[in-house]
């Protein structure tokens, strides 16, 4: 017999009664009945129970044990009674009568409970985030994780994909984040940086003629962590292909993300592939208000400025006179909702930092509020029905410069749906966001800079970068959003090397500067390299969303905290004097802040 298990804690079945079996595992739960010992042992697989009574020599043993020991059981494979069967364990039609035990190690006393999923302090479970792993729905979910990336690896391999690994340590990288750096020993006062991405080997690999690449690529960024991002590393599925056009990625890539959504989405249902909408990006900010749009949420933000050119509504007249827009997000069937809905909706937008958010009530056809007041019954009327609304539909108003009443429009629709019961919670809801604008105006910076990712190609060409306004330009981009959740991001790749040098110059970097900074990819565009494009998916997000978690840390194995510390390793951590010495570096500390 073996000296740890003849099966795991979750195989065994009545067909195995009357067996001598040997079972390893945790001690998860203790129940002492008067005399009769319960204990659940278990595994990465599952949980078997085992008894004990004053006739096994094992119950003395048990008794002194505490929860999350590890055990060896020897016993005899017996039937439960039938009021005793728990159809809801793979082995609740058995049980094992302990005949000897084995302390393979026992426990302390515990800092986290692990067999109770109560909430706990984010500091303790990182702490002992090995107890943490073991509590079943994280446990699940890092096993959820590994099946998906088996999944992807799987189908990109099925549409002639191969595999590849890129650097780790490389040069920095112009993805908008901050690198890590390391120090090199044998180049004193010289620096590697760890990968944002691995976008410029990629492309690399387009040039030297591999045709398609992926990999499940770690990704480093010295960034704010945030819900949806962690702080310190992540990891994409990244993929680019040669002489694509931008369609042939989306009609690539739309099975295989899609096929892994609806491997792992349970009941939920998923958009199929071919199906996806593809939404240009100008189109998403007006309906609604992002870049990352939740389409499981019916409700669509409409453009009223022009009902507002002249009103009796002074101040949104004077907005749309300045330039300014008024947007609109409707609140349907909310005839029955108090006054105080439309007043907790307005405090709401005050205390994300708006100047407020309008609204307009209406029961039976009848309007209510200051802006319908002074702006009048007939112009409403007029305003509902040009939107299809209802004579029961409220409707909230969010006004000021483009950008401003975007953001609030697009944060009510939001909030709305949800007060509402509007979101659909039965689906993913998978969209293309395209045309991304290629440049941006940086107000604090005063200058045009990139908007998305500089590599990529300007739509129109060279041509474009010549004879446009920067900020007309759109791009051979696109996101692939997920309820609300940027999932992925691509484009078609700038190979031509006068029009990657044009296209740096818009942003203020010259052809030096160019051929200093990303002098690899720079001079392989002059010996031949293909039309290509690609893309980048997010694991962590993906698996997130599959999981139904609402953070990354409940699909990641050792996440940081949000001060991106690990506090199960003790990182970041001060280094010993003599490595700094063979590293040539002296650390500086921080000025100290005034009152400190």
């Amino acid at each position: 017999m073996h000296p740890y298990r003849t099966h795991t804690c979750a195989q065994l079945s009545s067909a195995n009664v009357g067996e001598t079996v040997r079972l390893s595992g945790w001690i998860h739960r203790k129940r002492d009945h008067g005399g009769v010992l319960f204990v659940d042992l278990r595994d990465h697989y599952g949980i078997t129970q085992i008894v004990a009574d004053s006739d096994s020599p094992a119950l003395p043993v048990l008794e002194g044990l505490r929860v999350e020991s590890v055990i060896t059981i020897e016993g005899d494979v017996k039937a439960r009674m039938a009021e005793t069967v728990n159809a809801g364990l793979a082995t609740g039609a058995i049980e094992v009568f302990a005949r000897g035990i084995t302390v393979q190690s026992a426990a302390e006393e515990l800092p986290m409970p692990v067999a109770d999923e109560q909430p706990y302090p984010e500091e303790i479970r990182l702490k002992y985030r090995f107890l943490d792993l073991r509590r079943e729905t994280l446990h699940k979910n890092i096993m959820t994780r590994v099946a998906v990336i088996a999944d992807m690896r799987a189908r990109m391999a099925a549409v002639g994909f191969n595999e590849f690994s890129t650097p780790i340590l490389t040069a920095s990288s112009p993805e908008g984040a901050r690198d890590f750096l390391v120090p090199s020993r044998i180049h004193a006062g010289k620096f590697y940086a760890l990968p944002q991405a691995p976008q410029q080997y990629k492309q690399l690999l387009m040039v030297a003629g591999f045709d398609r690449y992926f990999q499940i690529a770690p990704c480093f960024r010295d960034e704010d962590p945030r819900a949806d991002r962690l702080p310190g590393e992540f990891y994409q599925l990244d993929l680019e292909m040669s002489f694509v056009t931008q369609e042939e990625v989306w009609e690539t890539m739309e099975p295989v993300i899609q096929g892994t959504f609806a491997a792992f989405a349970g009941d939920k249902a998923v958009t199929p592939a071919g199906e996806f909408p593809r939404i240009p990006y100008d189109e998403a900010i007006l309906k609604y208000g992002s870049d990352k749009p939740d389409l499981r949420n019916p409700l669509i933000i409409s453009d009223v400025s022009h009902h507002f050119t002249q009103s009796g509504f002074g101040l949104f007249e004077k907005i749309v006179g300045s330039g300014g827009v008024v947007r609109v997000v409707p609140a349907p069937a909310t005839h029955e909702k108090s006054r105080k809905f439309f007043d907790d909706m307005n405090d709401w937008a005050r205390k994300e930092g708006f100047a407020g958010l309008g609204y307009v009530t209406r029961k039976g056809g009848e309007f209510g509020g200051p802006i319908a007041k002074n702006h009048g019954p007939e112009r409403m009327a007029e305003l509902y029905a040009e939107l299809g609304l209802g004579e029961n539909d409220g409707l909230f108003f969010a006004a000021g410069k483009a950008g401003d009443a975007a953001k609030l429009a697009g944060a009510a629709r939001i909030r709305v749906g949800e007060e509402l019961g509007l979101i659909d919670e039965s689906r993913f809801a998978l969209c293309w966001i395209v045309d991304f604008p290629f440049y941006e105006y940086d107000d604090e910076a005063k200058k045009v800079e990139f908007s998305h990712n500089p590599f990529s190609m300007p739509q129109g060409g060279i041509d474009a970068l010549e004879g446009q306004d920067p900020l007309t330009i759109k791009a051979f981009q696109y996101d692939l959003v997920c309820n609300g959740y940027e999932i992925a991001s691509g484009s078609i790749r700038n190979h031509m090397p006068e029009t990657m040098v044009k296209a740096f110059e818009i942003v203020g970097l010259s052809k030096a500067d160019v051929e200093e900074r990303f002098g690899g990819m720079y001079r392989a565009f002059q010996y031949g390299a293909p039309p290509h494009g690609g893309m980048a998916a997010g694991v962590d997000r993906i698996v997130m969303l599959l999981c139904g978690a609402k953070n990354l840390r409940e699909i990641t194995l050792f996440p940081m905290n949000q001060r991106a510390e690990d506090l199960l390793m003790g990182a970041p951590s001060n280094p010993e004097p003599r490595a700094l010495r063979e590293l040539s570096l002296r650390v500086v500390e921080p000025p100290k802040k005034e009152g400190a």
